[in-house]
């Protein structure tokens, strides 16, 4: 068994599933309840600057998560949407409690540890920035 192929493998696929859903977060604020209809929801969680917030998150999901799919720029693409992912917790999903809740945190700390493990063994050799590097 080669060890670095499956870990590669295995980050390859991480990337994917994590990209997909950033996209799909991204694509549901954007266009699927729009911007400002997200904007009216952070701002009733207290997110400062609700409006400008809303069109971060959802413009750095579709671009983060479309970056982390191909491999480019991996590393910080993950951390910035590390800190975009505890932005969340930190004003929807800390008071709610952790599991078997509405908006509980077990989603974005699963989210967290997906992008810690980018951040930390980078984006293996099916990427671009293996490519590129």
């Amino acid at each position: 068994m080669n060890k670095p192929a499956v870990r590669d493998g295995a980050l390859f696929v991480l990337r994917l599933v994590l990209g997909f859903v950033f996209i799909a977060h991204g694509w549901q604020i954007l266009f699927a309840d729009g911007a400002a209809a997200t904007a009216q929801i952070f701002a009733a969680a207290g997110v400062p600057q609700a409006q400008m917030s809303a069109w971060v998150a959802g413009v750095s999901q579709l671009v983060g998560g479309s970056m982390l799919i191909v491999g480019l720029l991996t590393t910080a693409v993950a951390g910035a949407l590390a800190l975009l992912v505890l932005a969340a917790a930190y004003f929807v999903h800390f008071d709610h409690g952790v599991f078997v809740t509405n908006n509980g945190f077990e989603y974005v700390l699963v989210l967290m540890a997906s992008l810690m493990m980018i951040v930390v063994f980078g984006s293996g050799r099916a990427s671009l920035d293996a490519v590129l590097g």
